[in-house]
C-alpha cells in the first residue's frame, strides 16, 4: 500500500537514479513480445528486475510502467500482490517459513524460534552477512509434510529444530 512517505520516495527515485541495466531492458523488451497486451508482462518485468537486484526498488516500478506503457499503480498493484516480489532489499537466500494451521500444529513455533535464534534475526530481517532473510509465508500447500519452509525456490519438508542446520548449510 502506498503511503505519503512511499509516494515521496517513489517520486525521488523516479527523478533520481534508477536505470535499467542493458540486460534488464533487453529481457523486458523480449518479454513484451510474448503477450498480446504489454500489461501482461508486468510480472515478468518485476521478476527480471528482482533477479538482477534481489528486490524491486520504487524507481523500477515507474521504469517498468514506462517501458510497458501502463500506469505505475498497475505495476505497484502487481508488485505488492505477490508475496515473492520483494519491495525491500533481501539477503542472498530468502527463508519463507509456512505458518498455516498444518505447520502451526506440527511445530512451526519451535522451528521459527530455532531459526531466529540460530541466525540472530527476527522475521523480516536479514543477517549481517547478507546471507539470509527470514519471512513468514501463508501456506506452502504441503500440510502432510509439515513443518515446511522454502529457501529461495526450494521447498524443504518435515523441517525441525534438530535438522534446520543441515538445511541452512546448503545455502552458503
Amino acid at each position: 500500500m502506498l503511503t505519503a512517505n512511499t509516494t515521496q520516495t517513489i517520486a525521488s527515485d523516479r527523478v533520481g537514479d534508477f536505470e535499467f541495466s542493458a540486460f534488464e531492458r533487453e529481457q523486458i523488451e523480449h518479454a513484451i513480445h510474448h503477450y498480446a497486451e504489454p500489461r501482461a508482462a508486468i510480472i515478468d518485468a518485476l521478476k527480471i528486475v528482482q533477479s538482477q537486484r534481489r528486490w524491486v526498488p520504487d524507481g523500477a516500478v515507474y521504469a517498468i510502467a514506462d517501458i510497458l506503457g501502463v500506469g505505475a499503480g498497475d505495476v505497484e498493484g502487481v508488485a505488492t500482490f505477490y508475496n515473492r516480489i520483494y519491495r525491500q532489499p533481501v539477503g542472498r537466500h530468502v527463508i519463507a517459513v509456512c505458518d498455516s494451521i498444518g505447520c502451526f500444529l506440527m511445530g512451526f513455533d519451535q522451528l521459527y524460534g530455532s531459526i531466529q535464534q540460530k541466525l540472530g534475526i527476527k522475521p523480516g530481517q536479514t543477517t549481517a552477512d547478507d546471507r539470509f532473510t527470514l519471512l513468514p509465508i501463508v501456506c506452502l500447500g504441503a500440510c502432510d509434510k509439515a513443518p515446511v519452509l522454502m529457501v529461495n525456490d526450494a521447498t524443504h519438508f518435515n523441517v525441525t529444530p534438530e535438522n534446520i542446520d543441515s538445511v541452512l548449510e546448503q545455502y552458503k
